[in-house]
């Protein structure tokens, strides 16, 4: 006679309540996983090794097994709490020791590191300064929150359809300000190398059937005439003025600031009037400049600045073609046509005023794609590669696990990009507590891999993984346990029953 059976029966109910508790209790926690009591029966080992007639000794818990099953996901308001929708594990770094968690609370240090709420650091691959995901070992993720360097415009794109059935224009020569030159204007915003924005204008002049001349204007400016403007800018004897002028100004007391102004108004009106004769124009036209610089240098209390545009105004030369567009029969653009010239366009577009950037945009202005069909003259698209500086402002993290930052300038960039792990055994894993658990040699070596790739599930930026814990499920768990519990109770009592009886035989 043995109390053996009902004290292991007592023993397992008692484990199954505590498991069952266990997931009770963590029912709110996101990322946790149940955990099952799993039981074998026990037998006495037999000398003879017939076993047929034994009865057994009772219960021994095999394991307690977690349940990798998939958690409800649920939205949140932070932009870092991120969910596993499949198979794999957060890797994250705790003191260089590796740990792997379903929990995708994170946060950022101070530091900058994404971090859940031990502070374990979530580890995937860094990003280059242009952007460039750097693939290879998982390093702990940091955003970087510096701000993004601007881009010159290498390259202008425009699609458009120009109408056949265009008149040419009444007036000739082109000019920029006279829109009965021209049949089609349309801007375009290009940055130079500090990111500062300027409108590039292209018009378009039909010159016959299937043949149409492109001039580009720089704010406003047909460029041939926005060069001539600049030449002041880059010519030694204004710069040598200018720089005397600034130091007049800056000076204790401050200098002939007259005489400062007067003589680079003379330096400004003789580069540009020069540069206006290389480019075709008329002697009236470079005495206009003249006048208009010498009137302007007597100018009280003017500037350098001030004095430019008042030459800039008086600029008047003839506009130089950028190029040519030439349409066959069917209305596409015809290379053959248009040579010797090649598309696309090499455009310099001078930058006036000076910003401290490079003095011209230098582009390729592409038109892949343009028409010249009988409807109406239409801009289908236009794009360029340009961009001004820009801070974060904010970041997600995408499917395959790129967190994506956008920039006040309207640009993107990853920011670095998370990676999972997955084991073969996912019930080998041993379990550390806050979510976490370790690698064994039960669980096998982890295989990482980027999420939405292979057998790895995929991320869902702004959620979370609830718990797997079914409560109902649980409730009715405990139940049947309590009933286990009570019923190896009831069989302890009815040994002891039996075993007064016998003692009290005589």
């Amino acid at each position: 006679m043995s109390f053996q059976q009902g004290l292991s029966g007592l023993n397992g109910a008692a484990k199954s309540l505590d498991v069952i508790g266990n997931n009770i209790a963590n029912a709110s926690t996101v990322g946790f996983k149940g955990s099952q009591a799993q039981f074998a029966d026990v037998y006495a080992n037999s000398l003879n090794g017939a076993g047929g007639n034994q009865a057994g000794i009772g219960v021994k818990v095999s394991q307690i097994a977690q349940q990798f099953t998939q958690g409800n996901i649920e939205s949140s308001n932070n932009p870092l709490d991120i969910a596993i929708n499949g198979a794999g594990f957060f890797r994250t770094d705790v003191n260089g020791d590796v740990q792997y968690s379903r929990n995708g609370q994170f946060s950022l240090d101070k530091n900058g590191f994404v971090v859940n709420a031990q502070g374990a650091k979530l580890t995937g691959y860094s990003v280059s300064d242009t952007g460039n995901i750097l693939t290879g070992s998982a390093v702990p993720i940091k955003i970087d929150n510096k701000d993004m360097s601007p881009l010159e415009t290498t390259r202008v794109d425009t699609k458009l359809n120009l109408d056949s059935r265009s008149p040419l224009p009444i007036k000739v020569p082109f000019s920029a300000t006279d829109p009965e030159t021209y049949n089609k204007q349309t801007s375009i915003d290009v940055f130079d190398s500090l990111g500062n924005s300027h409108v590039m204008s292209t018009f378009y002049v039909k010159t016959g059937p299937g043949s149409w001349d492109v001039y580009v204007g720089s704010d406003g400016v047909e460029i041939t005439n926005q060069a001539v403007a600049a030449a002041a800018q880059t010519d030694t004897a204004a710069g040598t003025a200018r720089t005397a002028f600034q130091t007049a100004a800056t000076a204790v007391p401050p200098g002939d600031l007259a005489a400062a102004a007067a003589a680079y108004a003379t330096a400004a009106g003789a580069a540009v009037a020069a540069a206006a004769g290389t480019a075709g124009a008329t002697a009236a036209q470079q005495t206009a400049i003249t006048t208009a610089a010498t009137s302007a240098g007597g100018t009280p209390g003017i500037t350098p600045a001030e004095i430019d545009k008042l030459i800039a105004a008086a600029v008047k030369v003839p506009a130089v073609r950028a190029g040519h567009l030439n349409f066959d029969s069917n209305g596409v653009l015809n290379a053959a046509a248009m040579a010797p010239q090649t598309l696309p366009l090499q455009i310099e577009l001078p930058v006036f005023p000076l910003t401290g950037s490079k003095p011209t945009i230098e582009f390729d202005l592409h038109f892949a794609g343009s028409t010249q069909y009988g409807d109406a003259t239409e801009e289908k698209k236009s794009s360029q590669d340009g961009y001004t500086a820009g801070n974060l402002q904010r970041f997600s993290a995408g499917p395959d696990g790129t967190i994506l930052g956008q920039y006040s300038n309207g640009e993107s960039r990853p920011l670095g990009q998370i990676v999972l792990a997955n084991f073969a055994n996912p019930n080998g894993l041993q379990p550390l507590g806050n979510n976490a658990w370790a690698q064994t040699p039960t669980s096998g070596t982890p295989l990482i891999g980027t999420p939405n790739s292979g057998s790895f599930g995929n991320l869902q930026s702004s959620a979370v993984e609830n718990s797997n814990v079914d409560l109902t499920a649980e409730l009715v768990n405990m139940i049947t346990a309590q009933r286990v519990y009570q019923a190896n109770a009831q069989t302890i009592k009815t040994q002891d029953s039996v075993l007064q009886t016998l003692v009290n035989l005589r």
